[in-house]
């Protein structure tokens, strides 16, 4: 397994957060994590990372590609991050510079990481704008992001996080606030990735018909426990559980009768 996480628990002071995660994925494989806002979802994610803040205790396991992140020096950590885990940010306006031009912040990496010139690093930059469909891509490479929109800022922000060619790429609420069309193709890029380059994707959102889209298997969570893990067409057509169910009677009908769960 790619990620192989075991007893995941993290503490704030005397609050615990993170209580008892197992989870696995593999190549080739997306993982949707879902839930309300505060269940967790997004402390995973940076656990992951090696990017909880030093008021967090993490303990538990958490295995990437034979090695447990969370007794890796920082030295590791760092060569670890965008070299071989990515993750894509919910809100790519405060992710991305605004004061650099999106070429060089996508060749920025490239650059710093693997000594690549700066005439090389601009040219993979628009081969990765090109790759996410940023249309017009050679005239968008000196914009700035405030003249980019929410879904192309979004697809930049993709274009950063595969930059280094991760084997794990996280995505957190990678679609919040664009609406369904943009939504739609954003969620169509990160799909055909997985398939293309044979990443692991683990998709986070509050949002169950974001992860029935793409995701193979999903897990739920609610108050940094998990509720449901498995298959995503059983859990989202016969979910086990209230808090599942709960999740998906807020989504509107027409939504829930394409999953197959409305009545």
């Amino acid at each position: 397994m790619m990620l192989d996480i075991r007893d995941l628990r993290v503490t704030f002071g005397t609050r615990q957060v993170l209580h008892g995660i197992d989870l696995s994925l593999a190549r080739g494989r997306t993982l949707g994590v879902v839930g309300e806002s505060g269940s967790g979802k997004s402390v995973m994610a940076l656990a992951v990372m090696g990017l909880l803040p030093g008021t967090a205790r993490a303990t538990g396991r958490i295995g990437f590609d034979g090695r447990d992140i969370l007794t890796m020096p920082e030295r590791d950590l760092c060569r670890l991050r965008g070299n071989r885990i990515g993750m894509i940010f919910q809100e790519p306006m405060t992710a991305l510079n605004p004061a650099m031009r999106i070429g060089a912040q996508i060749a920025e990496g490239l650059i710093l990481h693997q000594r690549m010139s700066r005439r090389d690093a601009r040219k993979r930059a628009l081969e990765l704008m090109q790759m996410v469909r940023i249309a017009r891509a050679t005239e968008r490479i000196d914009s700035f992001p405030h003249e980019l929109s929410g879904g192309q800022r979004q697809r930049v922000g993709i274009a950063m996080a595969l930059a280094m060619k991760p084997d794990l790429l996280i995505a957190d609420e990678p679609t919040t606030a664009l609406d369904v069309t943009v939504q739609a193709r954003i969620l169509d890029i990160l799909d055909d990735l997985v398939t293309d380059l044979g990443i692991a994707l683990m998709l986070i959102s509050h949002d169950p018909g974001v992860i029935a889209r793409i995701a193979d298997d999903t897990l739920v969570m609610y108050r940094g426990t998990m509720i449901e893990h498995g298959p995503t067409e059983r859990i989202l057509r016969s979910p086990g559980h209230d808090y599942t169910r709960s999740l998906l009677d807020a989504m509107p009908r027409r939504v829930r009768e394409t999953l197959g769960d409305a009545p």
